[in-house]
């Protein structure tokens, strides 16, 4: 049966969650962009962990950050999209297997590390190594963060399914 009320605050929730990721990346995008960056947004892909719900608004809320503020074109739009889509995919996979939450840093350390490398290697003309090296400097402390962040909701909240 279609419960029209927990899709309302699923939508309501991920509606916000991609605002406050654009926000912040606004804020922010001084050193969120190029090939030395700390995402800080990225650590609201974290949220997946207690709203699994978030694995695509996530993905989509990069897309539109990046068309906005990016500049490298429909390759860093495109990617950014399936490294979100990624990152909290794994996120979700950390929470149904019961693991540790500090295992959810991982993706949001090592994914868009290894994978934004690969296109900015290409679109900025570096090598992939200097920008993994540079970006997984970058991404640490996102994911640091991201783990802070589920451990805050995790005592607020007691984790369900869904709403």
């Amino acid at each position: 049966m279609y419960n029209f009320l927990a899709n309302t605050k699923r939508m309501t929730v991920a509606a916000m969650v991609m605002a406050l990721y654009i926000v912040i990346l606004y804020v922010t995008q001084g050193i969120s962009f190029g090939p030395y960056q700390i995402r800080i947004a990225t650590s609201l892909y974290a949220l997946a962990f207690v709203y699994p719900f978030l694995v695509v608004p996530l993905g989509l809320a990069n897309f539109i950050a990046n068309f906005l503020f990016g500049g490298l074109g429909f390759i860093d739009m495109i990617g950014g999209c399936f490294v979100g889509i990624i990152t909290t995919w794994l996120i979700v996979q950390v929470r149904q297997r019961h693991y540790n939450p500090w295992l959810a840093a991982l993706p949001i350390w090592w994914v868009p590390t290894l994978c934004v490398s690969a296109w900015l290697s290409y679109l900025l003309n570096l090598p992939y190594a200097v920008l993994v090296s540079s970006l997984a400097v970058g991404q640490l402390l996102p994911a640091i963060c991201g783990v802070l962040l589920i451990q805050a909701l995790s005592h607020r909240y007691i984790l369900k399914k869904e709403f």
